[in-house]
């Protein structure tokens, strides 16, 4: 496996690839891999000749620092994982100071108002790092095409719409969420919950298929509402939002309309944790 943390140098390996006509996939990272990241990976292998996966904790994405600071590094785990995988993946794990040439600030971009709602209400400032973290990256690696979750489907909206506003030549790619056994999607962030509540976590995405049956002959307001009393009755779980949307626009759903396709939207607290998750609704 070839591991770069230089730009100039996955630039020349990635450039004598496309030499050999070979696809190139990218599938963004912060590290601390799990399942979902390896279907993300899989699916990138599927479709390409060779995948770039980039581990890269971005500082400019997080509002609260404690939280850039707790989150987990485990780049030795990482790396034994993905060889694990295949021989086609290529490793790109730069240093701050090298994506960002120096200057760590984000760029101020205009996404339309979906970077008004849900996450971003709650975490200021946080997809103008997730926009400038994407596209230093799509730049970098120049893939086919980027592999993104759903779990964070927001952010692959916002993604989608920054491609799209600075015309980048690139195929983004939205996939499944995967989830334990119990549920709860998978996320870095769930390691640092307590066996307990990760047993009773599945309790978020039952209320949210419970959300979803009631959708077909209940209003958007009624459901929020019910999903909130759910929550204030749960000893370990504390409901941030929850938001019914439009899944193109993330406009709030004040009445249901024919031929329009909607996603229920949650962000819990738990153990000093925040975790985020979506369903479509039909």
């Amino acid at each position: 496996m070839k591991i770069f943390d230089r730009k100039n140098e996955l630039n020349a390996f990635t450039l004598e690839e496309r030499k050999k006509d070979h696809s190139i996939g990218l599938v963004p990272t912060m590290g601390a891999l799990h399942t979902g990241h390896i279907s993300l990976v899989k699916k990138a292998l599927s479709e390409n000749d060779l995948v770039v996966v980039s581990i890269f904790v971005n500082p400019t994405q997080f509002d609260k620092k404690d939280d850039l600071d707790k989150y987990p590094r485990t780049f030795e785990q990482d790396i034994e994982l993905l060889k694990q995988v295949s021989d086609k993946i290529v490793v790109f794990a730069p240093s701050v100071d090298e994506i960002y040439d120096g200057k760590l600030e984000s760029e101020s971009y205009e996404f339309d108002g979906l970077d008004k709602v849900m996450e971003g209400e709650f975490r200021t400032g946080h997809f103008d790092g997730v926009g400038t973290i994407v596209e230093l990256l799509l730049r970098t690696v120049a893939p086919d095409r980027a592999y993104f979750g759903e779990k964070d489907f927001q952010q692959l909206q916002i993604i989608r719409k920054m491609a799209e506003i600075k015309k980048l030549p690139y195929t983004i790619i939205g996939c499944p969420i995967e989830r334990e056994p119990h549920g709860l999607a998978m996320s870095s962030r769930n390691e640092r919950l307590s066996k307990n509540t990760r047993e009773q976590a599945d309790f978020i995405h039952s209320t949210l298929q419970s959300a979803k049956a009631k959708f077909g002959t209940k209003s958007a307001t009624y459901i929020t509402d019910w999903v909130k009393s759910e929550f204030e009755q749960h000893p370990l779980f504390d409901l941030e939002y929850f938001e019914i949307a439009d899944e193109n626009t993330l406009t709030p759903a004040l009445k249901k309309q024919d031929n329009q396709k909607y996603r229920a939207f949650i962000a819990v607290y738990a153990d000093g944790v925040r975790l985020i998750d979506n369903l479509r609704l039909n």
